[in-house]
């Protein structure tokens, strides 16, 4: 089964910065075998990915290991090559046990964080995360934590501990969306003072109640986490977005377009686009 979405449609309102990073992407291809209980759409690879690239104004990018693959990392590294070293970056998935030669290969083909997916279909969960930071802490890696954001308090002890820079995925992924009242989002808010935290704007569509056109329940979130700390925001689009059997194709101009109210400030928008990703992932 092969992906056929086509890339047309009115560019997007806001115009990306030079060195713009798309940091959180994946690829499915039918070559590989896929665990099951995971999300596994059509396949999809870097030619199509690369369309989405020239219609947002995307120049870097971050690969991330999709579920479906649990550790076999071959597909997000042979990506990442193909993208080419000077734009990509990959983030990957490996257990414990695993050797510190096979963490040096990954690293010199764009390795440059781990994903701990404490939800369903998770190959790592937030058990294993303190004994795997002290495992990347030698390679400068970062760990991408995605996980129920109401539960943010009862990790956020663990969450300090940790001894890499720490990326909270999709706006926090509070299921069902808080107000930024919230005992939890309070919690949020905190790790980012820690100054050891980051938050990705991405993926928002998966958790909002309120939906198209502007997602607001999460949107108020997301306007908060900037308004707080632009300076520890990144941005993604979740393409090729693995639930939109579930929640319907989101359009990606659009969804772009909302860093236009919630980061109204183009400094901020250099910072969460450009320099932010630069930082963490070695561009």
């Amino acid at each position: 089964m092969a992906y056929t979405r086509v890339f047309t449609g009115p560019k997007p309102k806001l115009q990306m910065p030079k060195g713009a990073c798309d940091t959180h992407i994946h690829f499915y291809d039918d070559r590989y075998q896929t665990l099951p209980n995971t999300p596994t759409p059509p396949a999809v690879g870097v030619p199509e990915y690369e369309q989405v690239m020239d219609w947002l104004g995307i120049e870097r990018v971050i690969v991330v290991q999709a579920n479906a693959y649990g550790d076999d990392n071959r597909l997000v590294m042979d990506s990442t090559a193909a993208l080419g070293h000077d734009k990509a970056r990959a983030v990957v998935v490996v257990k414990p046990g695993v050797t510190d030669a096979e963490l040096d290969r990954l690293t010199k083909g764009g390795a440059r964080g781990l994903r701990v997916m404490n939800l369903l279909g998770g190959t790592l969960k937030l058990t294993v995360a303190e004994e795997m930071a002290a495992r990347i802490k030698p390679f400068n890696w970062s760990m991408l934590l995605q996980l129920n954001g109401r539960e943010l308090p009862e990790h956020e002890a663990m969450i300090k501990r940790l001894p890499v820079k720490i990326i909270i995925d999709h706006v926090g992924k509070f299921i069902d969306p808080v107000s930024v009242d919230h005992p939890s989002f309070r919690c949020l808010l905190r790790l980012i003072d820690t100054g050891n935290v980051w938050v990705k704007l991405a993926g928002w569509y998966e958790t909002s109640l309120d939906g198209k056109p502007n997602y607001e329940d999460v949107g108020a979130l997301a306007r908060a986490l900037v308004k707080h700390a632009p300076e520890r925001m990144i941005w993604a689009t979740n393409f090729p977005h693995a639930q939109a059997d579930k929640f319907g194709y989101p359009d990606e101009s659009k969804l772009l377009d909302l860093l236009l109210d919630w980061a109204p400030n183009e400094a901020d928008r250099k910072k969460i686009f450009v320099d932010n990703p630069a930082e963490l992932y070695g561009f």
